[in-house]
């Protein structure tokens, strides 16, 4: 026996209409949606060297001093990860549909850094990455 589904004729699809790879990159609903926010707004950041945004691995931006990034992303376990390049901090978190998670991180400098930094012209940044209440 063969089923045939023919699009536009009631009855004869799945519901929705939605067949094949059609199916596989349809949208998720919006109550199945979270949203996370980094920012790199802290007045006692040091102001240089960037800070690498990824969420399950993937790169999802380079924040300078004063910028944030917000991102769409399904509702359940994720992986943010946060890194100058020289400090990494990785955060686990379990988001639910509809919430909106905010982060902030900065690079502060530390007793030692300016020192670093006349001497060699570079200085180590240590880097702060919290959840916001």
């Amino acid at each position: 026996m063969v089923i045939t589904f023919r699009e536009g004729v009631s009855g004869t699809g799945p519901p929705g209409g939605a067949t094949g790879a059609s199916l596989a990159s349809a949208e998720p609903r919006a109550e199945e949606v979270a949203t996370i926010t980094v920012s790199r707004q802290s007045p006692d950041d040091a102001g240089i060297r960037e800070i690498y945004v990824s969420v399950d691995d993937e790169q999802i931006a380079i924040l300078k001093n004063g910028e944030a990034v917000t991102h769409d992303l399904p509702a359940g376990p994720h992986r943010l990860r946060v890194h100058n390049t020289l400090f990494w901090k990785t955060q686990p978190i379990v988001l639910k549909p509809g919430e909106h998670a905010r982060f902030k991180a900065a690079n502060k400098a530390g007793w030692g850094s300016f020192g670093f930094l006349m001497v060699l012209g570079a200085a180590p940044l240590y880097l702060t990455f919290e959840r916001e209440s």
